[in-house]
């Protein structure tokens, strides 16, 4: 591939960040459902990105718990992408697990003609450490101020407020995962919608999410016994 006039135009990448909570408040049925909705979400990943050929989509994981690490840390071609499950252990050092990611948002190791990348957070609890300085060291990279940003709720202990400041948009909302399905509908609408928005360069400085419906299906068919 070459940027050279006249030779053959060069794939744009597009880096997808999952940030997971470990905790162990998410150990049982909900790290099961985590690993279990983003292995399945992993072809309609690939098929986004087929759609998308002058896209390159690249993946990586970071899991906060007492700390936070890559869980996959070199960036990944989809197609090549194979999902490794998480475990839970610990506390919710979301701060931590931001300002990891911020050192991956600055040019370089970013390319510059890298297109916006996506940074989907998922947690459902109340982050124990300085989550605020990690927020502010994702926002005064440039990719990270250009990022997509997906945020997704897991059951009614999750600090939405937390999340909400994390997109940084008051016109879009995380999105409530109360119940294994509704989990893997989130996944999915994160995996899916927020690739496509991040492949289409945009002009302004719009959110390309916020034109696009910011919610999963509506569920009503969940048996009580599976609300978190």
């Amino acid at each position: 591939m070459s940027d050279i006039p006249g030779g053959a135009m060069a794939n744009r990448p597009v880096h997808f960040i999952w940030l997971l909570d470990c905790s162990y408040s998410m150990q049982g049925e909900k790290i099961g459902q985590l690993n279990y909705a983003i292995r399945e979400a992993i072809p309609e990943m690939r098929a986004v990105a087929h759609d998308n050929p002058a896209a390159q989509l690249l993946l990586r994981t970071v899991k906060f718990s007492t700390t936070a690490q890559w869980h996959h840390q070199t960036p990944v071609p989809v197609d090549d992408f194979t999902w490794q499950d998480v475990q839970v252990d610990g506390t919710t050092n979301l701060g931590e697990a931001l300002t990891l990611v911020s050192r991956e948002l600055q040019s370089p190791p970013m390319p510059q003609r890298a297109l916006k990348p996506v940074l989907a957070l998922v947690s459902d609890g109340v982050p124990t450490d300085d989550w605020k300085a990690g927020l502010k060291a994702i926002d005064a990279t440039p990719w990270g101020r250009k990022a997509v940003r997906v945020a997704i709720a897991i059951g009614a202990d999750a600090d939405r407020a937390v999340l909400q400041e994390f997109l940084g948009n008051p016109e879009l909302q995380p999105l409530d995962a109360n119940s294994p399905k509704q989990l893997a509908a989130a996944i999915r609408w994160a995996s899916t919608a927020a690739v496509k928005a991040a492949s289409q360069p945009v002009a302004g400085a719009a959110d390309p999410l916020a034109k696009q419906p910011y919610a999963p299906p509506v569920l009503d068919d969940d048996d009580d016994d599976d609300v978190w």
